[in-house]
């Protein structure tokens, strides 16, 4: 049983998700916070994982996804992008 909750602690806290208003929701503890350096009001992503995992990230998937698209198209088409721009 020990074993178990230290393993639980190495891994990280528990939240709980709280009734707030109307809504739900997981308060996030301060030293979490000042760690990823989050601050209140930042937005958040959520990124769907595989089996029911959630990864939260303040950097927005679908952009990320349009600039790598953006990026290649540079790269490929660089000499048509040159002359487009003169």
């Amino acid at each position: 049983m020990r074993e178990t909750t230290k393993n639980a602690e190495s891994e990280g806290s528990a939240l709980h998700i709280r009734k707030i208003g109307n809504s739900a929701g997981v308060i996030l503890p301060k030293d979490l916070m000042a760690r990823l350096d989050w601050k209140e009001g930042d937005k958040l992503f959520v990124v769907d994982g595989a089996e029911r995992s959630l990864k939260l990230t303040p950097y927005d998937p679908k952009h990320a996804k349009a600039l790598e698209i953006a990026r290649r198209s540079f790269r490929a088409y660089a000499n048509t992008y040159k002359a487009l721009a003169e």
